[in-house]
C-alpha cells in the first residue's frame, strides 16, 4: 500500500464532523484520541476518511498547532496501512489531547498504539 494521504481520504464535511462528536465512539492513547463512526461515504475506493485537530486552548500559537497537526498527519500517513477495515467505511477524527509538544518518535508510538486499539474496538463490535 502506498504511503500517501490523498485528498479524498481527508474528512472535510462539517455534518460528518458534528455527527462524530454526537454519535461517535472513541479510543485513546495519550496524547491522542480517535473518535470514529461507521458511515457510508460518497467517495469510491476508500474505506475511511480522517481529519486531525489540535485544541487552541492548549496551544495558543498557530505555529505550534500547525506543527503538531503536520506531525500527526505524517504519523497517520506512515501507519495507516495497519488499519484493518473490511467491508465497512468509517470517518475518523484524531485529536491531540496533550498540553505539551511531544517528539515525532513519541507521536509515532502513540499512533501505532491508537490504531491497534481502534482495530481491537471494531473487531469486537462486529
Amino acid at each position: 500500500m502506498a504511503h500517501t494521504y490523498a485528498k479524498k481520504e481527508k474528512l472535510k464535511s462539517k455534518k460528518l464532523i458534528e455527527a462524530l462528536f454526537i454519535e461517535g465512539r472513541s479510543v485513546k492513547s495519550f496524547p491522542l484520541r480517535l473518535i470514529y463512526m461507521e458511515t457510508p461515504l460518497k467517495e469510491e475506493g476508500i474505506s475511511h476518511q480522517v481529519s486531525v485537530s489540535v485544541s487552541k486552548r492548549n496551544f495558543k500559537l498557530a505555529v505550534s498547532r500547525n506543527r503538531i497537526k503536520r506531525l500527526m498527519r505524517e504519523s497517520y500517513r506512515l501507519h495507516k496501512d495497519q488499519i484493518c477495515i473490511k467491508g465497512t467505511t468509517f470517518v475518523m477524527l484524531i485529536i491531540y489531547t496533550g498540553r505539551e509538544e511531544v517528539s515525532q518518535q513519541q507521536l509515532h508510538k502513540a499512533m501505532v498504539k491508537l490504531i491497534k486499539r481502534f482495530n481491537d474496538a471494531i473487531s469486537t463490535t462486529t
